[in-house]
């Protein structure tokens, strides 16, 4: 008997991910190519479909592909195209839906990577019975998805929902779109390294980052350190968790949601990133909101939910 699939593929600059996903959500294979390889995007999908038949040919098990759902920077579910993407290799408008499709020869949806994540909590993790909720992916950048009704915002042009870079200081750190002041600045993997070097040059307690050049620190030894007793780190986590928390407070005065969910690898902190930033939107809440909204790690924080969310969206998008 056939086992219906999908094919879920998650975009980076650097590498891409890519995965074979059933109804349930179970990933039977599991595989990835270095994106700034491929100076052509024909070429790149190429790859992706040299993958695919490879494992066709090998895999015991009879599988039906459905169709392809994918996730990438500044991908427009309305068009099927990526538009300007700053961080991947190819610039300007690329049409990756069309690509995709003369190669698989299915239904192909393209969404970014944060709404990606989004439909994959809402399909396979901590949000299956929610209609109204936010994800938030802390990698690199800070992405958001916004769940409204049971549906993903994608407003007018198909880019609602970038949090990231909304303004949460005037004339702030300079951020990679341009703008001065963006919370992905300040609220990412990046943003808690620069604000690590910014209290090391302001206060005076002894941190084991005095000596780390700024190219060798990440998020995951400024966690160690935080619960290692260091000072330094734990200030960092308490002012980004304030600045995050600001900025949630706001969204939902916007959207109302049940919930708050933190993805990625700053997600990982637990509680140095989650109770700052529960403090700092409960102090901000117009009243009526106060005490109502849990913020959650990720259902899916130890899967890989930008293939499982890159799944969601085609399986969501089928049915």
């Amino acid at each position: 008997m056939n086992t219906e699939a999908v094919i879920g593929i998650d975009i980076g600059g650097t590498y891409t991910k890519i995965g074979v996903v059933d109804r349930e959500g179970n990933l039977y294979y599991e595989d990835a190519v270095k994106t700034d390889k491929y100076d052509d995007p024909n070429a790149f999908v190429e790859a992706l479909a040299d993958l695919i038949q490879k494992f066709s040919h090998d895999n015991s098990k009879s599988l039906t592909i459905k169709g392809v759902g994918v996730g990438a920077p500044n991908a427009n579910y309305y068009t099927g195209n990526v538009e300007f993407a700053p961080n991947l290799i190819w610039k300007g408008v690329i049409p990756f839906a069309e690509i995709f499709r003369s190669k698989f020869n299915v239904p192909v949806v393209l969404t970014n990577d944060a709404n990606a994540a989004a439909i994959g909590e809402m399909i396979f993790g901590a949000a299956q019975n929610m209609q109204n909720f936010l994800m938030i992916t802390l990698g690199t950048g800070l992405g958001s998805g916004l769940v409204v009704n049971g549906g993903v915002v994608y407003g007018y042009d198909g880019f609602a929902g970038e949090l990231g870079h909304v303004c949460v200081k005037e004339k702030g750190r300079r951020c990679g779109c341009g703008k001065r002041g963006c919370l992905e600045t300040y609220v990412s993997a990046s943003g808690i390294k620069r604000t690590v070097f910014e209290l090391l040059s302001s206060e005076t307690d002894n941190s084991e980052f005095r000596d780390v050049p700024f190219s060798q620190l990440d998020s995951k030894q400024i966690t160690l350190a935080a619960n290692n007793g260091d000072k330094i780190a734990r200030k960092a986590f308490d002012k980004t968790g304030k600045i995050l928390g600001r900025a949630l407070a706001d969204t939902v005065a916007h959207i109302s949601p049940e919930a708050i969910f933190l993805f990625g690898g700053l997600a990982m902190a637990g509680h140095w990133i989650f109770e700052p930033t529960k403090a700092a939107m409960e102090d901000n809440l117009l009243g009526i909101f106060r005490g109502k909204i849990d913020i959650l790690p990720s259902g899916l924080l130890h899967k890989n939910i930008a293939v499982l969310g890159a799944a969601a969206l085609i399986w969501k998008e089928l049915e």
